[in-house]
């Protein structure tokens, strides 16, 4: 097939790029041409999706048999790239987030469950009812968190940056709410078993990892990971309602329950993760972190250490 990956240089869309291509597939990247294609030889159309007219400029005469939109947040991100291929293409696959899920008291959630209409990802939502009104041949994944290499979110190295220090992990509650990691690698695998499955034709599917975890846990697989001995790791459990942050992010994670049911993916699109959460979390605290050199970086601990004073006093 030949294919448009939004984006392609970042994150997912390095792993996706690599594995489309892998699988034989003709792989076009769109992006504002401010990093090289994962790939050697795979073209880039250089543009900002975000410019309308550009994009039509740009693309309106290129053909294609699916597009991967990687990085559409809001629905006006999203419908300029979907209208232009509405009826020209086998595929759309739209990337959106489990975090449009209303916060409920019944878990895992599942892909028919109520969204909140009030959460910074609502448009999300909004793209993928949209999709399926205009009557595209779309396919949404909802990872839950995603982690591994070139990762722009501060999760893993969160708690890697307090691990290779030998400092405190600083996490809210008592450490016990549950969520779900989902590796890129995974994610991508995923994304590409959308391709030629047309029972997978407007369709959403959760995508995460196959295990549940506590915060607790996500700090002592990362400690794992990062080849720490668990006695040496140090949690401190504290009440975030004590403290003021203001914008700042004292924690990685959502205080909260957060993960999902991901068996429809399984059944559909005949997909398993590769990565159990611990040999995620080496791959990417080898080939991400101490390859960046960020455990010899500085990096700001000064929420922690509101934390730390308040606490010990």
């Amino acid at each position: 097939m030949r294919v448009l990956v939004m984006g392609g240089t970042r994150f997912i869309g390095v792993n996706l790029t690599r594995l489309l291509v892998q699988q034989g597939h003709e792989v076009v990247l769109f992006n504002r041409g401010n990093r090289p294609a994962p790939v050697e030889g795979v073209q880039t159309i250089v543009g900002d999706r975000t410019d309308p007219l550009l994009l039509t400029d740009k693309l309106s005469h290129e053909s294609f048999d699916a597009v991967f939109d990687n990085n559409g947040r809001e629905l006006k991100d999203t419908q300029p790239l979907a209208e232009i291929f509405k009826a020209r293409v086998q595929h759309f696959v739209y990337v959106s987030s489990a975090g449009v899920y209303l916060k409920s008291d019944q878990m895992p959630h599942r892909e028919g469950d109520a969204v909140d209409p009030n959460s910074r990802h609502r448009g999300k939502h909004e793209t993928e009812a949209y999709l399926a009104e205009a009557g595209i041949p779309f396919t949404s994944v909802r990872p839950v968190y995603i982690y591994g290499p070139q990762n722009y979110n501060d999760l893993e190295a969160w708690f890697f940056d307090r691990i290779v220090r030998d400092r405190p992990i600083p996490i809210p509650g008592n450490g016990q709410h549950i969520t779900q990691l989902g590796h890129c690698h995974d994610l991508a695998m995923a994304m590409a078993a959308v391709l030629g499955n047309d029972s997978a034709i407007g369709k959403i599917y959760n995508i995460s990892g196959d295990r549940f975890v506590t915060f607790d846990g996500v700090a002592r697989a990362c400690a794992i990971a990062a080849g720490k001995s668990l006695s040496d790791l140090r949690i401190l459990h504290y009440d975030p309602s004590a403290f003021d942050f203001g914008k700042r992010k004292a924690f990685p994670l959502r205080m909260q329950h957060f993960f999902a049911d991901c068996h429809a993916a399984t059944a559909d699109l005949g997909w398993q993760p590769q990565y159990d959460l611990v040999a995620g979390l080496t791959d990417s605290f080898t080939q991400d972190y101490l390859a960046s050199g960020r455990d010899k970086a500085e990096i700001d601990f000064s929420v922690d250490e509101m934390v730390l004073e308040k606490v010990k006093s």
